[in-house]
């Protein structure tokens, strides 16, 4: 049985890791050119993203109905990889749990044919078994610590990636990814900010679970549909979550603050030269730190107490932006600028 859970686990871990999430065509475009207004675009694969599709900075490439990128398996969990994923966190649970159940019995057994109880004290024998015939595998002190480490991580393992499973079990059953359940939750705060009385429905959600687990988890092992259309719920079309996706950059332009940099950032994840406060405060996100000079623009979108998170301002680039960073908050001074003529206002920088 133990080699069942490890070849049916070992099978899940290498398709998710092998057969990969699948990815937007390089060059995509939709077949209705007047929907590309519905999209956005990607420069670093020069194509549009598809409804659903995100583009990852490790694996270099738009995504299709990208989860997120997971480390353990060096690749992304996305649209054709899902279900193996899946898998390989319900099954592995379970031969943890089955491990466990042996590794517990193990022990229990061999101490109870080692403890005897007197009237005043009880005595442990870890020398041998107190029956006959002695057992084959001997079981002394290091066999019990090994037994006992080997549960711990066992347990560990149990609790950790059972969690895992029933937060991917969630989004399934609701026809999401991770990232589309965040999408929605930052449209709903949208909607409550600038009070628009509009009602953001989710369109993927076909409001059967048993129809949105299947769309994951068939019997010949391939997902339903081709990873660029999917099938939508009445009073949505195939670009409500892409248009609302617009939405939520946009505001995020209008609701940023641009700042300069006032000080060099040379762009490395933990900076000694910086302080003790905002070195033990560097953020826990995969996110690239792109370096600074003094006199960049950055536009922050969002801040912690020393860090920040925006775009900085590429002046002699046609396109203008460069992608999403973290930025050092101590080094960097609020800009006041005309907002028509784009200059800078005397007198009117305020430090930070």
């Amino acid at each position: 049985m133990l080699l069942n859970w490890t070849v049916m686990i070992l099978y899940n871990y290498f398709s998710a890791m092998f057969v990969g999430p699948g990815y937007v065509p390089l060059g995509w475009t939709p077949e209705k050119s007047q929907d590309c207004m519905y999209l956005q675009y990607c420069k670093v694969c020069q194509s549009y993203k598809a409804p659903r599709s995100h583009h990852c900075r490790k694996c270099n490439r738009c995504v299709m109905k990208m989860d997120h990128h997971c480390p353990w398996i060096n690749n992304c969990c996305g649209y054709q990889n899902h279900a193996s994923f899946t898998l390989f966190l319900l099954l592995a649970p379970l031969g943890c749990i089955h491990a466990s159940f042996i590794f517990i019995m193990t022990m229990y057994t061999q101490l109870y044919n080692r403890i005897s109880f007197g009237w005043s004290s009880v005595k442990i024998d870890m020398s041998a078994a107190k029956r006959d015939p002695r057992p084959i595998i001997p079981f002394g002190l290091s066999a019990f610590a090994a037994s006992l480490f080997a549960l711990g991580l066992a347990l560990g393992t149990t609790i950790a990636v059972g969690m895992l499973f029933i937060i991917q079990m969630k989004v399934i059953l609701t026809n999401k990814t991770s990232i589309e359940s965040w999408i929605e939750e930052k449209a709903k705060d949208r909607i409550q900010y600038y009070q628009t009385g509009e009602t953001f429905i989710f369109p993927y959600d076909t409001g059967s679970k048993w129809k949105n687990f299947r769309q994951v988890f068939t019997w010949s092992g391939i997902p339903e549909g081709d990873g660029l259309d999917w099938p939508v719920r009445d009073g949505c079309h195939q670009y409500s979550l892409t248009i609302e996706q617009l939405k939520q950059k946009a505001d995020k332009r209008v609701r940023s603050v641009r700042y300069r940099a006032i000080e060099d950032y040379s762009g490395v994840c933990c900076p000694v030269t910086k302080g003790v406060k905002t070195f033990f405060t560097t953020p826990c996100t995969e996110e690239p730190r792109i370096a600074l000079s003094k006199g960049d623009l950055i536009l922050a979108t969002r801040g912690l107490k020393h860090w920040m998170y925006g775009e900085k301002i590429l002046i002699s680039a046609a396109d203008g932006m460069e992608q999403l960073t973290s930025l050092f908050l101590k080094c960097v001074e609020k800009y006041q600028y005309d907002s028509e003529t784009d200059q800078p206002v005397d007198g009117e920088k305020k430090s930070k």
